[in-house]
């Protein structure tokens, strides 16, 4: 096995920071393949904790290359800032470790302008944005008015290209009420930071292409999770881009037999950030409960995530999307303590019972999960390197959960510590 994909199975906020740093130690490429800096993993590493939006989680370690694919929407003024707080850590960041998609769209201040006066404009029905122009950006990019970073390397073409931008986006802004951007600032702006964006910027297509060649493993690090997909999730309460194994492929340019392992990252519980529907969400002490031992607040907004049940029936439905080989079963120990355990099996929509998510948001408004009740554990499961160490109920979990989302848990974390994992099938070896 050459390249694994790592994929998160509910709405994010899986726990993925951790497996994905894991997995990038033993990589010789880590390549980001979609969403922007509304994404986030902490990694921590010799005591040292690095909170990464856009830089792929490579980064941190030696000789590994990193790379910023086409299908990430980019905020250079974010990227480059990044950059300085990382190297702030003691990391060398250069164009020798670290490449960006000259055919990356970027996100302009324009983007964060409009997507706050859009999210305001839905009143009490917000779809729950970070308010960092990341969906305005898709948009100009679906539009193809969209500023790549290649575009920063022509001043003339950039000139026309924002001119045109803004006559479309300098309407927006007047209908909101708000004042128009001269694309003249834009473009001095980019112009004073394009010399050190384009340090960064080339042909990453073709440099993963012959990294697959050298026989070099390969990890795709995705973000957000699959119930957040544009296509696939909970819409319109969701990202703007693709966030399926399949997106690793165009995202990124190579094809889609590259990929040769899909790890699904799945938390033990059910969390969500910010509006949509959640069927197995919680809002009594249980669910205050989860949201304590977890530590649940977003890495990149701070939010409170909202708290659940496990969802057998949206996992399963991840796996089937994305083609999952495994699992990752993240934040068990946070199971800890609870007398019982309910799992959702199945949905009842208008008195039928279903084993899928409904696409229609009238009918995921609608859904009510059906129950299976199991016995909890009231031994610790915390920093668990091995089966023998954890509690008999605690694997009986495991493997239900194994049985109902019909994937096998190719690796089980017992705490944010990178080596407190137990490691079924290591997914580069297939």
């Amino acid at each position: 096995m050459s390249s694994v994909a790592i994929i998160g199975s509910q709405w994010g906020d899986e726990g993925k920071g951790k497996i994905v740093d894991w997995l990038s130690s033993r990589a010789d490429v880590v390549v980001r393949f979609q969403g922007g800096h509304n994404a986030g993993h902490t990694l921590v590493i010799d005591g040292k904790e690095y909170k990464l939006s856009l830089l792929p989680s490579g980064i941190v370690r030696p000789g590994k290359l990193s790379i910023i694919g086409n299908g990430v929407v980019i905020n250079p003024t974010a990227l480059l800032k990044e950059i300085k707080n990382v190297q702030a850590k003691g990391v060398e960041i250069s164009p020798e470790n670290l490449l960006v998609a000259e055919n990356a769209n970027l996100i302009l201040p324009v983007h964060e302008e409009l997507d706050e006066a859009m999210e305001i404009a839905r009143g009490g029905t917000p779809i729950g944005t970070t308010k960092r122009g990341i969906g305005p950006c898709y948009e100009d990019k679906v539009a193809r008015r969209g500023i790549r970073v290649c575009d920063l390397r022509y001043p003339d073409l950039l000139r026309e290209k924002l001119e045109a931008m803004m006559r479309h986006h300098n309407i927006l802004l007047k209908g909101f009420g708000m004042k128009e951007i001269d694309p003249g600032v834009m473009f001095d702006d980019l112009m004073a930071i394009a010399p050190e964006v384009l340090r960064y910027a080339g042909v990453a297509w073709l440099k993963l292409d012959a990294a697959k060649t050298e026989g070099k493993k390969i990890l795709f690090e995705g973000a957000q999770g699959t119930m957040l997909d544009i296509d696939h999730g909970t819409y319109p309460f969701v990202t703007s881009s693709n966030t399926v194994a399949a997106q690793a492929s165009a995202g990124t340019g190579m094809g889609v037999n590259a990929i040769k392992y899909v790890l699904g990252i799945t938390k033990a519980y059910t969390t969500r950030v910010g509006t949509g529907p959640f069927p197995t969400e919680l809002t009594d002490e249980t669910g205050e409960f989860l949201g304590r031992q977890g530590r649940e607040f977003g890495t990149v907004t701070g939010r409170k995530r909202r708290c659940g049940w496990f969802d057998s029936v949206m996992v399963r439905q991840a796996v089937k999307l994305s083609g999952m080989h495994g699992i990752a079963l993240t934040k068990l120990d946070v199971l800890d303590g609870l007398d019982e355990i309910k799992i959702c099996v199945a949905y009842e929509l208008d008195g039928k019972t279903i084993d899928y998510y409904p696409s229609s948001q009238s009918d995921q408004a609608r859904v009510k999960p059906i129950y299976e009740t199991v016995e909890g554990w009231k031994e610790s499961t915390y920093g668990a390197r091995s089966w023998g160490g954890l509690p008999a109920q605690a694997v009986k979990y495991v493997r239900h959960i194994e049985e109902l989302i019909e994937a096998p848990v190719s690796m089980l974390s017992t705490s944010p510590e990178r080596d407190d994992t137990i490691l079924v099938r290591d997914p580069f070896q297939g």
